[in-house]
């Protein structure tokens, strides 16, 4: 399944900038960034699960702000795209 994670990590002390650092390359090891703070990531339920678990471990949510999207294969998931950045396509031919 198709997992979206968007965070907002309050950068304002030096923690703040290093939680941020942390999340980034919890997330960079899991999926494609698309934007600066959002990650698409194509995992399954467990998988999810212990991302969240990892992200909330390392967040301040008195501080941060975590949203993960799980977006169901199939029919009802549907991405647009508009600008310079074209997403990996995990579903096409590898090319290597």
């Amino acid at each position: 399944m198709l997992v979206i994670v968007c965070y907002d990590v309050n950068t304002e002390t030096r923690e703040g900038r290093r939680r941020l650092r942390r999340v980034a390359k919890l997330c960079e090891g899991i999926g494609q960034r698309v934007q600066k703070s959002v990650f698409e990531c194509q995992i399954g339920l467990a998988k999810m699960e212990e991302l969240e678990r990892q992200l909330l471990a390392v967040m301040d949510l008195q501080a941060d702000c975590l949203r993960l999207y799980r977006l169901a294969d199939g029919n009802g998931c549907e991405v647009r795209e508009h600008g310079r950045f074209k997403a990996v396509d995990f579903d096409g031919p590898l090319v290597v």
